[in-house]
């Protein structure tokens, strides 16, 4: 059953009837999904959710699909990882890893909001696909497209990581690099809605699709045991995740299945990419877009959409944000994979690195709980880190030299 009472505008509050549009004809403010909660307040319980499959549909009351789901049906319910080598190194208690660059099918958090979306325009009679993307997007896109059997256009900038380039092409869509960085084609996939028919998830279907990355919070909170963190680190880019999980909190309050205190959040940049995280520090009213040069290519847009609705949702919560270079990022990643075998891709390491400035500063204390937001795979984009990292070590097949390559590496562990 549906239980989307239809569209508001975020900015003057006209209604609109559910259709693939994303922005108000009167204002032109962002158009946001509104749903009759004390409906789902009474149909949607714990033990509910804990009978269905373990996807993103088993919150399909507080999604704006109808009818049974399609698409996803093996995406989302991803590890949440106790992490305590980590929080040992950092000198904190608790510390879990929401680890999103176990996806499936694509290893990003973008399998939450692309089946969300591609199901809504299915839903509305569409039968194209596309998208602007950095990289993990165009990847889910392509890979949802094919399994809906769907035709897919995709819109990229140039100078992307090979692996996330393959990671499209090899579903087959058609694929578009751009002359530019995002800005450019976001711009240009912009043009395009407004000319053709098309489903762009993140643009006509923007509304539908940020509803997906609800999910992300809803399981951090039941995979701890139907409570809240009291902090939660998200990467940011144009601004998305972070508002979205943040509501996906405050919506587990109000239809009764979590209480407590919300948790605060705070966001992370790349130090080359942070136009937010410089009108934070700065305490400036105006968000003033950069030109991004940062190997965190998945969070590396000069220009957020949703960036004013970021601060005000770190104000709301009481946090806070920090961003990281690109030396901070190869570290970061560096330590999360020694201290608990996960490799995450440079929008993880700008997110790790900004939880440890965090703690640093007093803003989260020792005894709080803290979730980290990981969200692509570090084996897309291996060339970011390949730079830092020694080869293997080459000996011929014979025992000698092997000894003799265990005595060096133990008196180096004895230097």
């Amino acid at each position: 059953m549906d239980y989307v009472s239809g569209l508001r505008c975020r900015e003057c509050g006209t209604d609109f009837d559910q259709a693939p549009v994303h922005v108000c004809d009167e204002c032109f403010g962002a158009l946001e999904v509104q749903y009759d909660f004390e409906r789902i307040s009474q149909v949607l319980t714990r033990d509910l959710i804990e009978s269905r499959p373990r996807n993103l549909w088993r919150y399909r009351e507080l999604l704006p699909n109808g009818g049974e789901p399609q698409i996803g049906l093996y995406s989302g319910w991803t590890p949440l990882v106790r992490a305590e080598r980590l929080a040992q190194h950092w000198g904190v208690d608790e510390v879990y890893l929401k680890d999103d660059s176990a996806n499936h099918p694509s290893f990003s958090y973008k399998d939450r909001v692309v089946p969300v979306a591609i199901a809504k325009a299915v839903e509305f009679g569409m039968d194209t696909v596309a998208c602007a993307s950095t990289g993990n997007l165009a990847n889910s896109v392509a890979a949802h497209a094919a399994r809906a059997g769907l035709t897919c256009y995709i819109f990229i900038p140039e100078g992307l990581e090979q692996g996330k380039v393959i990671g499209s092409t090899i579903f087959a869509p058609n694929a578009v690099t751009v002359r530019g960085n995002y800005d450019a084609v976001d711009r240009l996939c912009s043009e395009i809605a407004d000319r053709y028919p098309w489903a762009f998830v993140n643009i006509n279907l923007r509304p539908y699709y940020i509803q997906g990355a609800k999910t992300f919070g809803y399981e951090i909170a039941e995979q701890l045991g139907w409570r809240f963190p009291d902090h939660v680190v998200v990467p940011t880019a144009g601004g998305t995740l972070l508002p979205t999980v943040a509501r996906a909190f405050a919506e587990l309050a109000q239809v009764g299945l979590v209480g407590g205190d919300l948790p605060r959040i705070h966001c992370a940049q790349a130090a080359g990419a942070s136009p937010i995280i410089q009108a934070l520090h700065s305490d400036a009213d105006v968000i003033k877009p950069v030109k991004p040069d940062t190997i965190a290519k998945s969070i590396a847009i000069g220009d957020p959409g949703d960036g004013y609705d970021v601060l005000a949702t770190l104000q709301a919560s009481g946090g806070w944000g920090e961003s990281a270079t690109d030396v901070e990022i190869v570290n970061a990643i560096q330590l999360l994979a020694r201290t608990e075998g996960i490799f995450t891709e440079p929008a993880g390491g700008a997110t790790l690195a900004a939880t440890g400035k965090l703690i640093d500063q007093g803003r989260i204390a020792p005894n709080e709980s803290i979730v980290v937001s990981i969200t692509g795979n570090g084996y897309k984009t291996v060339d970011a880190v390949a730079a830092s990292l020694p080869g293997p070590h080459v000996i011929d097949a014979n025992l000698a030299d092997f000894n003799n390559l265990q005595q060096d590496l133990h008196s180096r562990q004895d230097r």
